[in-house]
């Protein structure tokens, strides 16, 4: 039997079932935007950090003073800069970044994701890193000075001395604190880089015949090396102590590692010269820099050319090992100069300062 009705069948409501699935899609973003803003990441996060002039001042203790102070011998007067660059890291084996973060500064040009164990190797503590860190930056500073010392033809004698002793350290009993390190295998070491090649040479597999003094008394103790990242170490921090003819203090106890060193030499020897090295520009630069004026490669080069353009700089000095990392990533407008030593780096200030042709000088994108 049929059934008849006066009214219409209606339809089903699509519109009322599509905002039923819209609030299920959007409930299903919302708890995976949670868990990504929650879980935490392998990674940390690169950003440009402060800029320093290092022929300026900075905050210390809640007043101005200069980074470079110099008594007992004639100062001149600067002007413009001599900027060194510094990277801020977001995160720490303790405190990683969530998803959430990292996948935003995968989308920010000014920032960059690396591997946590890049930036903290699992066989070093946060404690070990720091105390590294801030002994490279001691260490970068003296050689900093010596560097600019031997460049303007200063004499001064050199000591390398240990500070301390990591824990677990392989030279423990054999090498104490306070300890003058001569030799490696029998071979002269006057700086921590001509120890640190010295060790590379003898590897892991042997025993190096260390040369000490000791409270006046020279003998040589044996250590077996061992690896430390990509280095050879026998789990010693050292510094070298110079006996400068005349005082040279730098102020900047908030930064860590070695990488300002070229721009702290830089600074020093324009404070020792009458006229303006740079011409009174604004240059920036970074590299570590030893005794003898040879410029290293360091780390975050392009968050450091991205803070140098934000601070106004036209001008950089990157160390040449670094240059496959910086060409195509130069900002527009400035020049990036490829340096080896501190002599191509003062050759660079110098055609700054009396406009000669800056193109027939290695630059990084110019290959």
């Amino acid at each position: 039997m049929a059934l008849f009705t006066d009214h219409p069948v209606q339809p089903p409501d699509r519109s009322a079932r599509a905002v039923g699935t819209g609030w299920v899609v959007l409930g299903i973003a919302m708890v995976i935007g949670l868990i990504l803003a929650v879980t935490p990441s392998p990674y940390v996060i690169e950003k440009p950090g402060p800029v320093y002039n290092t022929i300026g001042t900075a905050e210390q203790d809640g007043k101005q003073v200069p980074l470079i102070s110099i008594s007992g011998e004639p100062v001149y007067p600067t002007e413009g800069s001599l900027d060194l660059l510094t990277v801020s890291l977001l995160g720490n084996p303790d405190n990683r970044p969530s998803w959430l973060t990292v996948a935003a500064a995968w989308l920010d040009p000014n920032q960059a994701v690396i591997p946590i164990e890049s930036a903290f190797p699992p066989d070093v503590s946060t404690k070990q890193r720091e105390e590294q860190s801030q002994a490279q930056m001691v260490n970068s500073q003296q050689d900093a000075i010596a560097a600019a010392l031997t460049s303007l033809d200063y004499d001064y004698p050199t000591i390398l001395s240990v500070v301390s002793l990591p824990g677990d350290s392989p030279a423990e009993g054999a090498i104490e604190a306070g300890d003058e390190v001569v030799s490696v295998n029998g071979e002269e070491v006057a700086d921590i880089t001509a120890l640190r090649d010295a060790l590379t040479r003898n590897g892991v597999d042997d025993a190096a015949s260390i040369g000490i003094i000791r409270d006046g008394a020279s003998e040589t103790v044996q250590v077996t090396p061992v690896e430390s990242g990509d280095a050879v170490v026998v789990g010693i921090n050292v510094t070298s102590d110079y006996d400068f003819p005349f005082d040279v203090t730098i102020e900047l106890d908030s930064v860590g590692g070695p990488s300002a060193g070229m721009m702290f030499a830089l600074g020093i020897i324009d404070t020792l010269t009458s006229g303006f090295i740079q011409g009174g520009e604004d240059v920036a630069g970074t590299g570590t820099v030893n005794q003898a004026g040879e410029v290293g490669q360091i780390g975050g080069i392009r968050q450091k050319l991205i803070g140098a353009d934000q601070s106004g700089a036209d001008w950089f000095l990157a160390p040449a090992d670094n240059c496959d990392e910086v060409t195509g990533h130069v900002p527009d407008g400035m020049t990036v100069f490829s340096v080896d030593t501190l002599d191509d780096a003062l050759a660079a200030l110098d055609a700054i300062r009396t406009g000669s042709d800056t193109d027939a000088l290695e630059q990084c994108a110019l290959g």
